[in-house]
């Protein structure tokens, strides 16, 4: 036996597609034969059925030849589409023709002068109903394998995609069963014969209905993509209420191949509704291609995704700095496997060694500093106050300084909504290290200094290392229960990439975005607004990210719950554990004597806080550094509450803070 070319397919497989081809010849032109006297006897009854067999012949003959130049012996019936009925019709019309000439040539009588366009109507219809036929019996065929019902949830747009996908698609193993969508007067209508029912609004009457008529269906799904926020919850919430699964459907470019559908839990994220912001690549690109960039705190949930966002714009050096040396291995091997032609370097420093962190700024003489190395657990730093005081505010410091002293263009520190009316130790020296970094801002303006300091300040990040989505997520493995320190707790989110996102927004336009926003050429109020932003900037104003609405930490807990398919207090409890020392029952973006300014990046705002001079300032973190040093917390503590007045410190965790109305509340930071 000689070898097969493994280049070669095998004979049989070449010649599959030859064989479907003639078996279409074959079958259209069968059609075309019964079609040519049937179309006769419709045109002239009087002369009956009985014609000889080339009348036959030439049907068939007419219809192959004219159906080459339409490609019908290619269609494939399975698919068949509007593009398919106009290719037949086509094939039909020229078949008429072709027809009725070799009637004339032949000196055959045509039946009557309506003949072609007779002819052709019954061929369009022969031929269409054949392949309909086909499609049908088809269908019939996949609803014997039909195992779950499901409803579409979403725009009729994308669900009219979804239904032609699954409608080729027989091992998907699904029925729709209907559409519940986003648009008015839809309800009654039918989408691919599937009926709309009714608005998303009125989810949970449809479902009660369904319910009373035993139609409910196993799973509903999410075709939109946008769709999330309220809304999705609302969807989860009446879900939840009939036991029944909500998933998503995967996105539209995700539909190919058809066979390969598959449907997707929602996200957590998808709670938050928060819209997507378009960012500035081109300023960020500007900011970052070919400079020298440090990250402190590298190994972090913020700091990591800095270094990857950094990294997508082609710095000349990155150096990843942190104190942990397994999260700093972490980093550094993901990056290698993203972006291995960045040129990178692993440092292991401690923020607040002076000596060290100024032999890292020598050795690298960056452009850029994001400095996100902090302690940032409430009760952690409660219990170790010292080593936060350290860590957030004479690090912070630290950082700064050495910026100073080695040309740093510009050093971005993260900062957090805790530092707003702190009530606890890491809030207040996160506060306090703002004022440094203001002040620090102020004064190397005013001396003519290259250094500009960028404060972001924002809430809390889905997913971050401590925060309460990664916990529920254990304990929802575990069984639960799922704990919440109180019913009223509400928290700010917003996720990592989106987070990080605008914090680079903020950096460039903390640096330079004054000159390229008037590049735009944007109209004169746009104008006026950017001047506005530079002058709160020259007054030490701090960026603010806008985290949209405040989230009840309870609610989290049972939409996450819900997305793991099972009932809250039902199948999973949810129990309360007190409010911890140092926490509030709500944060806040904005001191209540800072009126929020908008800017001209979408996502961002700017708070003008109290600012304090650069040597008050240097000298209260000087005595704290020493009392800290010293272990001194009390005395430590006092210099700290002389440089932030508005600390009200809930050592207890004393529930004392009644939370606002989430509406009210952000109609104060958009107003």
């Amino acid at each position: 036996m000689v070898p097969q070319r493994p280049d070669v397919a095998p004979r049989s497989t070449r010649l599959r597609p030859l064989n479907r081809i003639l078996v279409n010849v074959l079958l259209d032109g069968s059609v075309a034969a019964v079609a040519a006297p049937f179309a006769r006897w419709l045109a002239a009854p009087r002369d009956g059925l009985l014609h000889p067999l080339w009348f036959l012949a030439g049907g068939a003959i007419t219809l192959v030849v004219s159906g080459l130049p339409f490609r019908m012996p290619q269609q494939y019936w399975r698919f068949s589409g509007l593009s398919d009925l106009l290719g037949i019709a086509g094939a039909s019309i020229a078949s008429a023709g072709l027809f009725t000439l070799g009637l004339y040539a032949t000196g055959f009588p045509l039946p009557s002068p309506t003949f072609p366009l007779i002819y052709a109507l019954t061929l369009t219809a022969m031929l269409g109903g054949l392949r309909m036929a086909y499609r049908l019996c088809n269908g019939i065929t996949r609803r014997n394998i039909v195992q779950r019902r499901i409803v579409l949830v979403g725009a009729d747009q994308i669900a009219d995609l979804y239904l032609r996908a699954l409608g080729r698609n027989p091992e998907a193993g699904v029925r729709v069963t209907g559409l519940i969508g986003q648009g008015t007067h839809q309800a009654g209508r039918r989408i691919h014969n599937v009926p709309i029912l009714g608005h998303v609004t009125d989810i949970a009457a449809l479902l009660d209905t369904m319910a009373a008529h035993h139609t409910l269906p196993d799973t509903l799904v999410v075709t939109d993509s946008n769709f999330r926020g309220e809304g999705l919850g609302r969807v989860l919430e009446a879900a939840e209420a009939h036991g029944i699964a909500v998933m998503r459907a995967p996105v539209l470019t995700d539909l190919t191949p058809a066979d390969r559908i598959a449907l997707r839990p929602v996200a957590i994220e998808d709670l938050l509704n928060r819209p997507q912001v378009p960012l500035d690549r081109a300023g960020m690109d500007r900011m970052i291609r070919g400079e020298v960039v440090i990250v402190t705190g590298a190994g972090g949930t913020i700091g990591s995704e800095l270094a990857r966002q950094i990294a997508g714009f082609g710095p000349k050096h990155l150096v990843l700095l942190d104190h942990g040396e397994f999260a700093l291995w972490q980093i550094d091997v993901e990056l290698g496997e993203l972006a291995p032609h960045i040129s990178r370097s692993v440092i292991v420093a401690d923020v607040r060694d002076s000596d060290r962190i100024d032999e890292v700024f020598a050795q690298f003489r960056p452009a850029l500093v994001f400095h996100a190395a902090a302690l940032k657990h409430v009760p952690i730093v409660e219990a170790n106050a010292c080593e936060g005081l350290l860590t957030n505010i004479v690090g912070t410091r630290v950082v700064a300084d050495a910026a100073r002293r080695h040309g740093v263009r510009a050093l971005v520190m993260i900062s957090t909504d805790k530092a707003v009316n702190p009530s606890s130790l890491m809030g207040a020296s996160k506060r306090a290290a703002e004022m440094y970094c203001q002040a620090l801002d102020i004064a190397t303006r005013h001396a003519g200094e290259p250094l500009r300091c960028v404060t972001v300040r924002f809430g809390n990040v889905l997913g971050s290392t401590g925060s309460v989505v990664p916990l529920f997520r254990r304990q929802l493995e575990r069984g639960g229960p799922l704990t919440v320190t109180h019913p009223d707790m509400r928290r700010y989110f917003m996720t990592v990439p989106e987070a990080v996102g605008l914090v680079l927004q903020a950096s460039v336009r903390g640096t330079d975005g004054l000159r390229f926003e008037r590049d735009t050429g944007e109209g004169a109020s746009q104008t006026e607004r950017v001047a506005g932003t530079d002058a709160l900037l020259r007054e030490g104003g701090i960026f603010v990210l806008d985290m949209g609405q405040p989230v009840r930490i309870v609610d989290l807990a049972r939409q996450m719950i819900r997305l793991a398919g099972l009932r809250p207090d039902e199948d999973v409890k949810i129990t309360f554990t007190g409010q911890r020392p140092g926490e509030k029952l709500f944060e806040e973006l904005f001191h209540g004597r800072e009126a929020p300014v908008p800017t001209d990046a979408p996502g961002l705002l700017m708070a003008a806080p109290r600012v304090v001079d650069y040597q008050d300032v240097a000298h209260a973190v000087d005595r704290i550094a020493v009392l800290a040093h010293a272990g001194d917390t009390e005395a430590a503590m006092t210099v700290l509450r002389y440089l932030v007045p508005e600390f009200d410190h809930n050592a207890t965790g004393e529930a004392k803070d009644a939370p606002p109305d989430i509406d009210q509340d952000r109609e104060s930071l958009t107003s």
